[in-house]
This record gives structure tokens, sequence and C-alpha cells, in this order.
């Protein structure tokens, strides 16, 4: 059996109250593991992972990052950061759970595990906060060549100075994902790219928290944080001793088909770290955890957690 918590902690925006949930096992944990969400999704759409991993005797424990799902203040856009260093506060955000959580469990291996912008983020997290995770998973990744991120920031801060940074602009989203689907010609939805499974689509589109148009100022957070990764001398703060799984479908147009998690990866062993694994699978998209071969995933996960971060074994 699972237990199922949901709490609110102060964000390090000063002004919205973050949701979380956390997943423990029946028996004594064995660690803890942290779930850092993509765009325009949210936490509890984690619940399945979360039941197979507290099964093994982990804590899992997730948050609404700002904008997102139950993380809105009052009279605040959706799917927009802050006014001011929004991609960082969400990346403190994640720092200040890992904190709390640490609290209550201080002797435990921790591992933050981040999904598409959730694996920017985490990236992000590891420069920032090298040390204070035993263990990453970046899933559904990827890696800009630093000229297309630096003119797509460009245009997206011309475009919010003009018609606002808290609203939507089509044209805005159309340069952040108007590509995607094009592998997947001729699609059934704007959301093909995400999954090969077309139930799965389907219940993105029938989500209300799933699926929203995200603000011009959430790109331009965003593009300014995947700038940063793209610098070796980011990179080299990491812990070059935690280890790092790159895991995500061979079809996932966010990690160009492979090339730009190859890319990805490349970068982390160029940058010095010791231990660092790539896994794709063939076939599949962006949403690897919801596809078909799902539970090869989790188990594939879980073999991975048992090899690399010590302690795990109930």
């Amino acid at each position: 059996m699972v237990n199922r918590k949901e709490f609110y902690f102060p964000s390090t925006d000063g002004k919205t109250n973050v949701h979380a949930v956390v997943w423990t096992p029946d028996g004594a944990p064995v660690g803890v593991y942290q779930i850092a969400h993509g765009v325009s999704e949210y936490a509890l759409r984690y619940a399945p992972l979360a039941q197979f991993l507290c099964d093994k005797g982990l804590v899992v424990v997730a948050n609404d990052h700002l904008g997102h799902g139950l993380s809105v203040a009052e009279g605040a856009a959706r799917l927009w950061f802050a006014q001011k260093d929004g991609w960082w506060h969400v990346v403190d955000d994640m720092y200040a759970l890992r904190c709390r959580m640490r609290a209550q469990y201080p002797d435990l291996p921790y591992v933050l595990m981040g999904h598409s912008m959730g694996s920017f983020l985490s990236r992000s997290y590891l420069i920032r906060h090298p040390g204070t995770v035993d263990a990453a998973i970046l899933m559904g990744t990827g890696q800009q060549a630093p000229a297309v991120v630096a003119l797509g920031r460009l245009a997206a801060k011309a475009i919010g100075t003009v018609h606002g940074f808290d609203r939507f602009s089509p044209t805005v989203e159309r340069l952040a994902f108007g590509a995607y689907n094009k592998p997947f010609a001729p699609a059934r939805t704007a959301f093909d790219w995400l999954s090969a499974d077309s139930g799965n689509v389907d219940r993105y589109i029938a989500d209300p928290l799933c699926g929203e148009h995200a603000t011009v100022g959430l790109f331009c957070d965003m593009l300014g944080g995947i700038g940063c990764l793209c610098k070796r001398a980011n990179l080299e703060k990491m812990d070059r001793n935690a280890p790092v799984l790159f895991i995500s479908g061979e079809m996932d147009p966010v990690g160009d088909l492979g090339v730009g998690v190859r890319k990805a990866y490349q970068s982390f062993l160029d940058a010095g770290m010791k231990d660092v694994t790539l896994r794709l699978y063939p076939g599949l998209r962006h949403e690897i955890l919801n596809e078909a071969e799902q539970a090869q995933v989790r188990a594939d996960l879980w073999a991975w957690l048992s090899a690399h971060v010590g302690g795990l074994t109930p």
C-alpha cells in the first residue's frame, strides 16, 4: 500500500504557495526520489511511477512548478514563473523541497529525476546546488545550439516587451513547439509528438491541467536557463561523482530524435562527470513513462538505480 499526502510550502518568489505531494511506502524507506515535471503538466501525473517506486521502498516527492497545477498565486497568470529570475526561483523551489525531505530522511540516498522542462531544470539544479543529491535521472531532455537558444530568447523578449510577458503568444509557441509534430505527419492532434499511444495523447488533451498555453515570460525564462546549460564552465560546477542517467525515446523531438540527447550526454562527459549512462528507446516519443512500453522503462529505471546508487536494497 502507498500513502499519499499533499501539502504546500512557500516559494522562493515570496508570493506563491507551492503545491507538493509525497508518496510513502508502508515499510521502512530505503531512499528518496524527487521528481521535476515538464511544462504544462503537474506532479500528480507521476502517481503510477510513484506507486512502482514505493513498492521498491522509496519515498517519492514532487511539486507543481510555479504557474503549474495548484502552484499559482492569486491573480497570477498560469504557466508563468515570475517577473524576475523565474527559472531560478523554480530551481530553488526544488532545492527547498529537497531540504524539507532531507530533514525528514537525513540518512537516505537522494535521487532527482526531471522530465522534459524538468530535465533542464534538474540540469540547472545540478549546477546551482552541487552535492545535494546522490544521483540524477534526466528524461526527455535535449541539447540546443547556443545560437538558436539566444535567437529564440531575443525573439521572445521582443514580443513580450510589446504584448506582455504574462501573456500567450502564438508566434512564440510556434517557435518553441511548432516543429515537434513534423516527424509524425500527418498528425491526428497537436500533441502526437508526446506519445505513439493515442490514448495517452487523448488523456493529456482532456486533462484541464495539461496542454495549457505557456506565457511568453516562461519561454524567456526557460531559454535563459537552457542557455546556461550550453556553457562548459557551468557544467564543471556539478558534482563529478554523482551518477547521471540520460533516458529518452529515440523518436522524441525534444531530444532531436536522439541527436540532442547524445549531445547532452557528451557534454556531461566533457565536463568531467565520472558516471554517465545513456539509454534511448527505439520508436518511443516524449512521454516514455506513458508509452505502451512503460513497464519496461520503469524496470530499467530501477535496474539503473540499484546498480548506481548505494543503499537501495531493503
